[in-house]
């Protein structure tokens, strides 16, 4: 019984495994950028402005960091902003994101990077909104 109980425990560890997004690839490339930091300001009403500062140090003019998004914690998008070129020369990089709308009973919200190949994923950061 408990060999059964042990066995699917460890079925299902490695099925969340497989499932989460990786960080690198197996010759260990950075797969997604990561956003270092936050920084959050009201912009009057609902709106709030948005400092974002994202790594991605593989950027090159053939991949790179293309867009950062503001999401509710259960995904949502709140607002994006897209990037046109690459930041090879200037990491880590900062960008703003203004007037993003907010439902007023959104107290904390996730701001997360894309890569061009990859799409989303890397380091995340979560941000109590200014205010609430």
């Amino acid at each position: 019984m408990r060999i059964a109980v042990l066995a699917s425990a460890m079925l299902a560890l490695a099925a969340f495994a497989a499932l989460a997004p990786c960080a690198a690839n197996a010759a260990g490339e950075q797969r997604h950028p990561d956003v270092v930091s936050v920084k959050a300001k009201p912009a009057g009403g609902d709106r709030f402005d948005f400092d974002v500062t994202v790594s991605s140090p593989y950027d090159t003019p053939q991949r790179y960091a293309d867009a950062f998004r503001v999401t509710t914690l259960q995904g949502a998008v709140l607002g994006e902003r897209i990037l046109l070129h690459d930041h090879a020369t200037e990491q880590p990089f900062t960008r703003d994101l203004y007037g993003v709308s907010i439902p007023a009973g959104v107290r904390t919200v996730r701001v997360q990077a894309r890569d061009m190949k990859h799409g989303y994923g890397g380091r995340t950061v979560d941000v109590t909104v200014p205010g609430r």
